[in-house]
């Protein structure tokens, strides 16, 4: 059970971008590197148990069902558990996008402002799609090892 590559691909890209922002100098720096303070912690924990069961997204649909997508439950439960704090963490990393916004707006580094958009549009897809299409990945899925005599006991 693998990260789909368009939203690893995605992540690893938006990483890079802050990344980059974060040298910058003055404010528009002090806001970058607080955002990554903030967003480090939340990505590891996408990476560990929110985006992998999307990997099982397209066998799904394809009907397919094994034993082994069954390893996908556990980390759905603690998408589930962790999701009021996964909100959380995106409200706290929206609020520091608005002050980054800010700063490269008052900088005149609108290239900047744009990344900051991108991102909150990010975290709003992650919030309206992404966390709920897993929630549904682990509800599918326990029903079709059910109906395909595998069960969900691990």
């Amino acid at each position: 059970m693998k990260i789909p590559a368009s939203i690893r691909y995605e992540h690893e890209s938006l990483h890079r971008e802050l990344a980059d922002v974060s040298l910058e100098s003055g404010k528009v720096g002090e806001a970058a590197r607080a955002l990554a303070q903030l967003m480090h912690p939340h990505f590891l924990r996408e990476d560990e148990y929110a985006m992998p069961p999307l990997g099982l997204l397209a066998r799904l649909a394809r009907h397919e069902v094994s034993p082994d997508m069954a390893d996908a439950l556990p980390l759905i439960a603690r998408l589930k558990e962790e999701m009021p704090l996964m909100l959380e963490e995106h409200r706290a990393i929206k609020g520091a996008l608005q002050l980054l916004e800010q700063a490269a707006d008052a900088d005149g580094k609108p290239e900047i402002a744009d990344f900051a958009r991108r991102l909150a549009l990010h975290a709003r897809s992650e919030e309206e799609i992404l966390y709920p299409a897993a929630i549904l990945v682990g509800e599918v899925l326990t029903q079709r090892l059910a109906t395909a005599g595998h069960g969900t006991q691990r």
